[in-house]
């Protein structure tokens, strides 16, 4: 059904995404500002090579006009001409806790945005929407943070060693156990960057004669880490059975390209909660593929581990799944849990092979204690093995906060995307003129927003992405939904038809059936 349950015998509950399309005036619109502005960009460029324009931005040498250019591209053409238009919507800087409020040091310009100059003035209690504080662990509270402030006494800041020489310590002894417990499976390691954790550990795991099947909306770090393993990489469609068993059965009739040789491994990418998109993987179809055709899975849980499910153990836990169907489970601490870092967790075989193998634990600085102890501390809130319910009502909380926001957007006339459990709202702007206006005007509110546009979206799909925590009270929610709906009429952003899905492949039926 549209926009609903894929294959009725794979979900044990409704399973509701929203990728609605936009009218075509829309799109046109946006193609229009665009050109607009590229026009306009080629006319300044001009300008600056007569002298009829300061020249900000860096450029050749004139030793240098006989080598191939550094600075001259269309990517710099774009920095200069478009993204420097609203530069002052992105990298402001804090000075607080991000918390469910911040404060901001105000900030301006005299010379379009190309330098910045600090006012001196703070701007109190801005509404945090940009955040990954799902579970509003990133706190300041003097009593919740004793026992990290215990381990930066006696273990100081810093580890100044590597996992694989000086760097374990017994905190991440006991909170590899803590993970390995918290998530259901036989062991887990632990990593000082979530970026490397991805990065870094894909190349150990996988290299030339492979197969990479990866979702095509994957972030970077996936991307990443597969480039620099070596091996081959395939992309399927977001979220589509369809095109990625097409790709598995290729792989299995053809193998390698030119020797027909089978593949060492295949192993399919995907994440929990798309960030960009607001979406949740279909983990019960692609786990009966996987379990079809013999690949591996390796699903990156960043945004959903402690943000989906009913103790926050992620997609999982969310689709009432076993730890076991999934062969590598990576994830990160740098949102639910206010931290840093993140863990690749699985078999202990696995988990012993990293160890020796992974680029992070040869090369790379180990967690600092503090750090580790803060994400022990909330995991065990979340577990409750603290004592008290805390956990529990903080993942209730962000649940019924994500809904109502979502359902609030959809009623005042907003194209949102994703799915309805998820706290990652992206809200379609479309059109380029509208990014930094809509950003300004919320910040003129005390609205602290993120606003995302090409190339980090496609180009007709500017947005606004909001990530809803369990910190977050009804007024505070309240006041942003005003605001967005003030803001919705005034800059005609209301342009939901409730038309029929632009991504109807993602919802077409599909014929697959669980293994025994």
């Amino acid at each position: 059904q549209k926009n609903g349950i894929s294959n009725g015998t794979l979900y044990k509950k409704k399973f509701v995404e929203h990728f609605e399309q936009a009218p075509m005036y829309v799109a046109v619109l946006t193609f229009l500002g665009f050109g607009v502005g590229t026009v306009f960009g080629y006319l300044r460029d001009f300008m600056r090579a007569w002298g009829l324009e300061k020249r900000n931005i860096a450029a050749e040498r004139e030793q240098q006009k006989d080598f191939v250019p550094l600075y001259q591209d269309f990517e710099n053409f774009y920095t200069r001409n478009l993204y420097m238009r609203i530069r002052d919507n992105w990298n402001r800087p804090i000075c607080s806790v991000p918390g469910p409020q911040f404060d901001l040091m105000e900030r301006v310009t005299d010379d379009y945005n190309w330098t910045f100059r600090f006012t001196g003035r703070i701007i109190k209690n801005v509404i945090n929407m940009g955040s990954y504080n799902y579970l509003g662990f990133a706190e300041t509270d003097v009593n919740a943070l004793k026992t990290v402030t215990i381990e930066l006494q006696k273990y100081g800041t810093g580890i100044c060693s590597t996992r694989q020489e000086m760097g374990t310590l017994d905190k991440h002894v006991e909170l590899e156990k803590l993970v390995a417990k918290f998530l259901g499976v036989e062991d887990a390691m632990v990593f000082g960057m979530g970026f490397a954790t991805n990065s870094m550990n894909i190349p150990a795991l996988v290299g030339k004669g492979c197969l990479i099947l990866s979702d095509e909306l994957n972030h970077t770090s996936l991307v990443l880490g597969a480039r620099l393993s070596g091996a081959t990489i395939r992309i399927f469609k977001h979220n589509n059975m369809q095109s990625l068993e097409k790709l598995l059965r290729d792989a299995i009739i053809y193998g390698q390209p030119r020797s027909r040789r089978a593949w060492r491994k295949i192993i399919i990418l995907v994440e929990g909660i798309y960030s960009m998109e607001g979406s949740i993987v279909r983990l019960p179809e692609i786990v009966s593929l996987k379990k079809k055709y013999k690949a591996y899975l390796y699903l990156d849980e960043a945004h959903s581990i402690g943000a989906v499910g009913a103790t926050g153990r992620g997609v999982v836990e969310y689709f009432g799944m076993s730890p076991d169907d999934v062969d590598v489970l990576m994830g990160t601490f740098t949102k639910s849990f206010g931290a840093a870092g993140g863990y690749i967790a699985g078999k202990k075989d696995l988990v012993d092979f990293l160890r020796t193998h992974s680029h992070s634990a040869v090369y790379a600085t180990s967690m600092c204690p503090p750090v580790a102890e803060q994400i022990i501390r909330a995991m065990k809130c979340l577990m409750g093995l603290d004592g008290t319910t805390q956990g529990l009502q903080r993942v209730r909380q962000l649940g019924k906060n994500t809904r109502y926001f979502r359902r609030r957007l959809h009623e005042m006339g907003f194209i949102i995307y994703g799915n309805d459990d998820s706290p990652v709202v992206p809200l379609l702007l479309y059109m380029p003129g509208k990014i930094g206006a809509f950003a300004r005007r919320m910040l003129e509110k005390n609205i602290g927003v993120v606003v995302v546009g090409f190339p980090a979206t496609p180009i007709t799909e500017s947005r606004a992405r909001f990530c809803v925590s369990a910190a977050h009270t009804r007024e505070m929610l309240d006041t942003v939904l005003n605001a967005l709906d003030e803001l919705g009429d005034f800059l005609h952003l209301k342009y939901s038809r409730y038309s029929k899905s632009s991504h109807p492949e993602l919802y077409e039926e599909t014929r697959l059936e669980l293994e025994d």
